[in-house]
């Protein structure tokens, strides 16, 4: 959210490397939206970032801040506190408690909530959050110093426990926790679940980050997903400072599709695969999540922008043509020309036959299959096609033809947000999701955001 004129005062340590000119602040500078993206999109965003409030007054340095309530428990300003929360109220049986940090900061501010494997194979958050509850980033002269901090941070590095100790990205009842979202508490177990995190967690937040991976069989490429034409969750997308913003509402049921209709700023962040540790995606998070702490003014600093955004509204699909083992010679993250050999099929059954997979576009890969076996029409690899700012990513591609994710190879220079170039592409999303068209044995609905 904007800032008061005395939030706009908390102290900011400049980052490495930064030209001490560039560091003067603007006040209220509104979001600039791509010219590229498609005309009725854009109006929709500019009309709704018009509508957007300043902060509430509660947040003003001169009431000071008061102690933070969660599930009853009071957090005292400038502390650090470990508890635990029962996904289940219940007096005899399993509550599953899982843990949670707060950092109530010595100033009020926003509340932000940062979640981890809400499916439970999904590992990426788990392990970002836990790194980022540890001494190396909480405490005093660390990142997230509670003492130079305004507003509340919540990290939950695991809110699908029963899932998480099964390695299933399901609830033990058999349903997709972000699925059944705001819950009901008389209704099945994954909704009553839903719903207790819906009315302690989501509810009782401004802002959300809600970390993901791909679905089994699959790999990301580290972006995020948002809904652009929803002020907050815009302003935190931008702020997280990567490459690759997918511009959607998510599934229906799905946390942050929900969170967005009661007014609160949330976004997703997808990368690497499930039941796999990826560091390179750890890293990206927790980059992309202390930059969103910054952009808020929640904590001291200046967020990392990327040298480009890439802003989709839609994407391609490469497919198989045959049946048979699928091995992939551009991995997610690659950039690749029309035409371009992707993958090749083979087939044990027939051996010495193999087929190219080829490219139907140019453009960058964001999501490429990992599950080796293939049919006729199988996707492989998604793709955002591109028409222009190819050649400022190309300056951002390793030997490899890979694009360099802002945050995993260190800060990048400090910059005004106007001199991020913005790359829009235009299209729709087959079957309404970015992910709608992949489907897997684990998953019978084919609306996944994972």
């Amino acid at each position: 959210m904007s800032l008061t004129e005395d939030e706009d005062k908390l102290p900011a340590a400049p980052v490495k490397g930064s030209p001490a000119p560039r560091m003067k602040r603007r006040r209220h500078r509104p979001l600039k939206v791509a010219n590229q993206l498609p005309q009725k999109r854009r109006k929709e965003i500019e009309k709704a970032l018009e509508e957007k409030s300043s902060s509430p007054k509660k947040w003003a340095r001169g009431l000071g801040s008061k102690p933070h309530l969660f599930d009853r428990k009071r957090i005292k300003p400038n502390s650090i506190r470990k508890l635990d929360f029962s996904l289940l109220n219940v007096e005899i049986g399993e509550s599953w408690p899982i843990p949670v940090t707060i950092i109530h900061g010595s100033r009020p501010g926003p509340v932000v909530t940062i979640l981890g494997a809400v499916h439970g194979n999904e590992l990426v958050g788990p392990l970002a959050l836990t790194y980022l509850c540890g001494p190396n980033f909480i405490g005093e002269g660390q990142d997230i110093d509670p003492s130079m901090m305004a507003g509340t941070i919540r990290i939950i590095p695991i809110v699908n426990i029963p899932g998480y100790r099964r390695q299933s990205r399901k609830f033990p009842d058999g349903r997709d926790l972000n699925r059944n979202f705001p819950g009901n508490d008389e209704s099945n177990t994954t909704s009553r679940v839903a719903n207790r995190v819906w009315e302690s967690i989501v509810q009782t937040s401004d802002h959300i980050i809600d970390l993901h991976t791909a679905a089994p069989g699959r790999t990301n490429m580290p972006q995020i997903r948002a809904n652009l034409a929803h002020p907050e969750s815009n302003r935190i997308a931008r702020s997280f400072g990567i490459e690759t913003i997918l511009d959607n509402e998510g599934p229906k049921g799905s946390l942050r599709r929900a969170a967005n209709k009661s007014g609160i700023g949330c976004i997703t962040y997808e990368g690497g695969g499930s039941n796999e540790a990826d560091p390179e995606s750890v890293q990206v998070a927790i980059y992309g999540i202390l930059n969103v702490l910054r952009g808020l003014r929640m904590i001291p600093g200046y967020p990392n922008r990327p040298y480009f955004r890439i802003l989709a509204s839609g994407s391609a699909w490469i497919r198989s043509d045959q049946g048979g083992l699928l091995d992939i010679l551009a991995p997610a993250g690659s950039f690749v020309d029309e035409g371009e050999v992707v993958a090749t099929i083979t087939d044990p059954e027939r051996p010495g036959i193999s087929h190219d997979v080829l490219s139907p576009n140019r453009g960058l890969l964001i999501c490429t299959a990992t599950h080796p076996f293939v049919t006729a029409g199988t996707p492989i690899g998604h793709l955002l096609p591109m028409k222009s700012g190819i050649k400022t990513l190309q300056k951002r591609l390793d030997d490899e033809g890979c694009l360099i994710i802002s945050g995993s190879d260190g800060e990048p220079p400090w910059r005004e947000d106007d001199d991020v170039e913005d790359i829009a592409i235009e299209g729709e999303w087959s079957g309404g999701s970015p992910d709608a068209e992949w489907g897997h044995n684990d998953i019978s609905s084919l609306e996944e955001e994972s």
